[in-house]
C-alpha cells in the first residue's frame, strides 16, 4: 500500500468517523440539554459533572477509561464479546471516543440555546394544551436550531481532530484505524514524512475551513428564511 493509498484512505475514514460521531451523538446531546435545562430530578449534577469531565481530562485519559470498560474483562466488553461484536481497535471505536470527547462540546452549546429561550412562549403552548413532547418539538427545537447548528459543527470539528483518545482505544492501523491526525504523527516521526505530513495538515485546514464556512452559510440562510 503507497502512501498516497495510505492517505486517502485516512481522510476518508476521518470523514466516516466524523459524520457518523455527530449523528450518534447529536440525539443524545439533545436529550441531554433538554434534560439539564427543563426536567428537575436528583442528580442533576452528577449528570453534568459527567457530562463535562471529558473537557477537564486528557483525551489519553478518556482513552484508556474507554479502554478498560469496553475490554473483555469488563462487564461490558464480556457482553458485547458474547454477542460477536468487536469494538476494540476498529473505526467504531475511533467513533465511540470522538463522541466521548465532543459530547461536552455538543451539549454546552445547545444548553446555552435552549436556557436563552423566552420561557413565557413554553408557557402560552402550555396554556394551549401543548404537550412536553409537542413542546419540544415545535417550540423548543425549532428556538434552539443555531446552538444545535453550533455543537454539531463543533463536534464534527473536533472529531477530525480526535487523536489521544483514538490512538488508545483503536490503535494506529494504517488502511484500517489511521485517521488523519494518527497519519500525521506517523509522518512526524518518519525520516522524509515531511511533505506527507505538510499534505495532510493542509487538508485538515481546508476541512476545517469548510465546517466553519458551512455553518456560518447556513445559520444565516436560516435566519433569512426566518427560521432561527
Amino acid at each position: 500500500m503507497d502512501w498516497n493509498t495510505v492517505d486517502y484512505y485516512a481522510i476518508a475514514l476521518s470523514l466516516k468517523v466524523a459524520v457518523t460521531a455527530t449523528l450518534v451523538a447529536l440525539p443524545l446531546g439533545l436529550l441531554a440539554a433538554y434534560l439539564l435545562v427543563f426536567v428537575p430530578f436528583r442528580g442533576k449534577l452528577a449528570l453534568e459533572l459527567l457530562i463535562n469531565l471529558p473537557l477537564t481530562l486528557p483525551p489519553v485519559v478518556v482513552g484508556y477509561g474507554l479502554l478498560l470498560i469496553l475490554g473483555r474483562h469488563s462487564w461490558v466488553g464480556a457482553l458485547l464479546q458474547s454477542a460477536g461484536i468487536k469494538i476494540l481497535f476498529t473505526w467504531k471505536a475511533a467513533v465511540i471516543a470522538s463522541v466521548v470527547v465532543g459530547f461536552p462540546l455538543l451539549v454546552r452549546s445547545i444548553r446555552l440555546s435552549m436556557e436563552s429561550l423566552d420561557r413565557r412562549m413554553l408557557q402560552t403552548a402550555h396554556m394551549l394544551g401543548a404537550r412536553p413532547l409537542d413542546a419540544l418539538f415545535s417550540v423548543i427545537l425549532p428556538l434552539s436550531l443555531r446552538g444545535v447548528l453550533a455543537g454539531a459543527a463543533l463536534l464534527f470539528a473536533r472529531s477530525l481532530g480526535e487523536f489521544g483518545a483514538t490512538i488508545i482505544v483503536a490503535g494506529n492501523i494504517p488502511g484500517v484505524t489511521q485517521t488523519i491526525p494518527l497519519a500525521i504523527y506517523d509522518y512526524a516521526s518518519t525520516p522524509r514524512g515531511d511533505s506527507s505530513a505538510f499534505f495532510l495538515c493542509g487538508v485538515s485546514l481546508l476541512f476545517s475551513l469548510i465546517v466553519l464556512a458551512g455553518h456560518e452559510w447556513l445559520t444565516r440562510w436560516l435566519i433569512k428564511q426566518g427560521k432561527i
